[in-house]
């Protein structure tokens, strides 16, 4: 039997929590298409995302170390993967829709620049000269809406409505922090925004430890992660190399935070007697979120890392080259627009520093 879209809506309506965003009832796009045969309306999303050459392009940008530092090393693509890995591990266990929580994990860091956070403060102390500021999420959604050009009838990607919201309040420590919406995120939203935390603190901690900027006994002083080395092993044993040590532990670590996230979710979605996705956008406190004994040990953990590893010297000096390079490039652009390539930028763009901006927010490291 084949299963047609109008089949996979019925068993979406059938075996999804109630306040789970339905394929079915997506509001649509901002330039109306006919219905997909065979495909869902967010998993389409999820397509022309993966077939776009911004996803491409993050193969080759910062997470933390600079591409091409190392094979083994995160990259904006593969931590874009764990995002999506994790987001829909969550969304699945919460009987939420899975493929509308992977659509959003994928394209939360299209618009990321070259070099990481470093990358994006550069781009946002340079803007602020013309009155202006550079954000990634917003970023991401410029490309998503107006600078992919894939498609005839439209400019971007003419993505759902929702993931398009639910890429404006993308929120974590690192992006919009501080940021207040007038109404608060879907559920599948939200579950990208802790999947995001969740898959950053942990490859971190690997990655920093297969640089050897942390150590393990650095690490043993947080009871979280000593925790986590104990429950490993207990289940595999103390017999086991350094390598699988840590990958074990990592992936301990993770599981933690997923199974605390997804209990302490059910329970606040029962608090606030959530029956529809209607109801979720007056609730200001957020729905899909860690327990308080488990948010403060992770804060430990965040603290840690900002300390030993984001602010290590060596990381350091790579993003700071990193910037200058921007601001040299940034400067060079300003002064000489028609060394911008014409299908880098929107045609009927007048502003030369935004077509700048565009340029560089897409270059990867090595380019």
């Amino acid at each position: 039997m084949i299963r047609d879209r109008k089949l996979l809506e019925e068993i979406e309506k059938k075996t999804l929590a109630s306040y789970a965003f339905k394929s079915s009832e997506s509001l649509g796009r901002k330039v109306k298409e006919d219905d997909d045969e065979y495909r869902l309306a967010f998993q389409k999303d999820k397509e022309r995302i993966i077939h776009s050459k911004a996803f491409r392009r993050l193969d080759q940008k910062t997470q933390v170390f600079i591409a091409r530092t190392g094979d083994h090393y995160r990259t904006r693509l593969t931590h874009t993967l764990e995002v999506a890995q994790i987001a829909r591990g969550i969304a699945r266990i919460l009987g939420l829709n899975e493929d509308l929580s992977e659509v959003i994990a994928l394209a939360h860091d299209l618009g990321h620049p070259p070099y990481g956070h470093s990358g994006e403060e550069a781009l946002d102390d340079i803007l602020k000269e013309f009155g202006d500021h550079f954000e990634h999420n917003e970023q991401s959604r410029r490309i998503v809406e107006k600078l992919e050009k894939s498609y005839p009838e439209f400019d971007g990607l003419n993505l759902s409505l929702e993931v398009i919201d639910g890429m404006i309040k993308h929120q974590t420590a690192f992006d919009q922090a501080h940021k207040k919406f007038e109404f608060s995120a879907h559920l599948e939203a939200q579950v990208v925004n802790l999947a995001d935390e969740i898959a950053y603190l942990n490859h971190d901690i690997d990655d920093g430890l297969r640089a050897g900027l942390i150590s393990f006994e650095n690490l043993r002083s947080l009871e979280l992660f000593l925790k986590a080395e104990d429950v490993t092993k207990m289940k595999h044993g103390k017999d086991m190399s350094k390598d699988v040590l840590k990958s074990r532990t990592v992936s301990t670590l993770i599981s933690k935070m997923v199974v605390d996230l997804s209990q302490n979710s059910v329970k606040m979605i029962e608090k606030y007697k959530i029956q529809k996705v209607g109801d979720v956008p007056e609730i200001k406190e957020k729905v899909i979120c860690l327990s308080e004994e488990m948010r403060n040990k992770v804060n430990e953990l965040r603290k840690f890392l900002y300390k030993n590893f984001y602010l290590n010297e060596k990381v350091v000096s790579f993003t700071d080259e990193g910037k200058k390079q921007i601001k040299s490039l940034f400067k060079f652009f300003l002064e000489n627009p028609d060394k911008i390539p014409e299908k880098e930028y929107l045609a009927d763009e007048r502003k030369i520093y935004v077509r700048v901006k565009d340029y560089i927010a897409g270059m990867t490291d090595p380019y």
